[in-house]
């Protein structure tokens, strides 16, 4: 065991996989001494001013893999904190909500002191962090949650937001250069919490006492305040309460979208000013809706969590998080078929990979190192062509093809197959079935159909993929130049689709009987 540990550490040194090597950067911030906290603090962040996205989950996931690559190579013990900025004011109501009138009424209140629209929870931030405590736990990841409503009026921020008031013109200079001159006339880096309306105010502040850790402004009435810093009476503004976070907590690690990338020197900056060291950061490209925009938690639009988990397994989101975390990813329907099968192409290929390779591969990175074993004897994309031909309304429709492709398989001892059936055949119900177009074969392509038919009427061979592939081949193979012009009529004309399977690999499946008679109502316009 220790033996694979070291194998795995001396791996982990030299991987190329990213989350390594972010991993080797952040071993290098303690190179010289461990932390005097004792652990390494990984922190991810969420505004709680909409549902929570896939975009979120991603975040937590990607933070995950660096953590488990960092604890590889590393005795340093680690943390992973989700903090929630739910004391933020709401300043629109999000589309995806029901009761927006209700809501209406306390904009600009924090997001813990809004009521929750879904009459489940103590406030809307409330219902939406109890959301995704339930998504990140899904998915079994190790974490801490902290509320920035608790940290604020606890007392546990008081300590670094009278450093605020003590530093406050070293840190407005940081802000002031950031903003418009008009902006600049008003901007003060505390928002106070208006004792009686509860709205947080973006007023100007008259005075900032570092005498007695006090603000003094004037509401929109024009009635003269004053209120201590301390005790959740004020709340600092998104970017200054980024850098702070960061001191206060003393974390070494964050990762976030590109869109916060040009704020990344001043949350570095005003970390520093209020006596903390600026974490190490990792920017990732935005996620992107069918199309092209971003995905917001206020609009409602992309994938979310729930919908990719009725279609397909947590572990094809984390395969599909950890590809590629500097490109901008499209999230809709149609990428999920080809997360599942190639998460389950790098299971299988794990088993006979040497340390070096397992630390480059992504299964790695999702299960920490503990890899279960890959049941899929049929790819998803195969369940779905199946679905399809079949008119599945049900996963026992579909076992009934896998139990003679696959005779030693049945849905105990491949559960991992059994559900993706199930996702399979809701996933061909949904997206692919209202979608189906067959078309007519051309006369090329119904006199080939015809002799594949044949062909396949004669063949005497066991139901072997490569075997049948072959049989498909050798028909197209003097008919048609370039042959995907063969397979695309396949297809098209006997499946409905612009893509689909190895051919030979669904004739084995679908049974060579069955693939027959689907030839012959093609040829007798059934089908179209």
């Amino acid at each position: 065991m220790e033996s694979k540990m070291a194998e795995l550490r001396d791996a982990g040194m030299t991987s190329k996989a990213w989350p390594f090597e972010e991993a080797r950067r952040l071993l290098k911030r303690y190179e010289a001494a461990p932390p005097e906290k004792g652990h390494v603090l990984f922190e991810t962040g969420y505004g709680p001013s909409g549902l929570p996205h896939i975009g979120t989950f991603g975040e937590v996931a990607r933070t995950t893999m660096i953590r488990r690559a960092f604890e590889a190579i590393s005795d340093i013990p680690t943390r992973l904190i989700c903090f929630s900025d739910d004391m933020d004011g709401m300043r629109k109501v999000p589309d995806n909500v029901p009761n927006a009138g209700m809501l209406r009424e306390h904009l600009q209140k924090p997001l813990t002191s809004v009521p929750d629209p879904f009459g489940t929870h103590e406030s809307f931030g409330h219902h939406n962090n109890a959301m995704l405590r339930r998504f990140l736990d899904t998915f079994g990841f190790e974490y801490e949650f902290y509320s920035a409503t608790e940290y604020y009026r606890s007392g546990r921020f008081d300590a670094v937001l009278k450093r605020a008031v003590e530093r406050y013109d070293d840190v407005m200079k940081v802000m002031l250069k950031s903003l418009r001159e008009e902006r600049q006339q008003t901007y003060s880096i505390f928002l106070p919490i208006h004792p009686e309306t509860g709205r947080v105010l973006y007023v100007p502040l008259k005075e900032v006492n570092a005498q007695d850790f006090t603000v003094t402004f004037d509401d929109e009435e024009g009635r003269e305040w004053t209120l201590p810093v301390t005790g959740g009476n004020v709340k600092l503004q998104w970017k200054p309460d980024f850098g702070a976070r960061w001191a206060a907590l003393d974390v070494d690690f964050e990762m976030y979208g590109k869109d916060h990338s040009t704020n990344t020197p001043i949350y570095d900056r005003i970390c520093e000013i209020l006596g903390g060291r600026k974490p190490e950061h990792f920017t990732y490209e935005l996620f992107l809706d069918q199309n092209g925009e971003k995905i917001s938690k206020s609009k409602g639009n992309g994938l979310s969590i729930d919908a990719w988990l009725t279609y397909a397994s947590t572990e094809s989101l984390s395969y599909f998080m950890f590809q590629k975390p500097k490109t901008a990813k499209r999230m809709h329907f149609d990428v999920i078929p080809k997360a599942m099968d190639e998460y389950h192409q790098q299971l299988r290929a794990y088993a006979g990979q040497d340390a070096a390779q397992r630390a480059n591969n992504p299964v790695w990175h999702i299960h920490g190192g503990d890899v279960p074993q890959s049941h899929m004897v049929v790819p998803f994309s195969m369940l779905l062509n199946l679905a399809s031909v079949a008119g599945a309304e049900d996963r026992e429709t579909l076992w009934g093809f896998i139990r003679r492709y696959a005779p030693e398989a049945t849905p105990e001892t491949h559960t991992d197959l059994d559900a993706a059936a199930g996702y399979a055949v809701r996933y061909y119900n949904d997206f692919v079935k209202p979608e189906k177009v067959y078309r007519a074969p051309t006369e090329q392509e119904a006199e080939a159909l015809d002799t594949l038919r044949n062909a396949l009427r004669a063949y005497e061979g066991p139901a072997d993929g490569d075997a049948l592939q072959q049989v498909v081949f050798d028909v197209g193979r003097d008919r048609f130049d370039p042959m995907r012009d063969w397979f695309r009529a396949l297809y098209e004309v006997l499946l409905g689709a612009s893509q689909g399977p190895r051919f030979g690999g669904f004739i084995a499946l679908y049974g060579v009987d069955n693939t027959i008679r689907l030839i012959d109502r093609a040829l007798a316009g059934e089908l179209s």
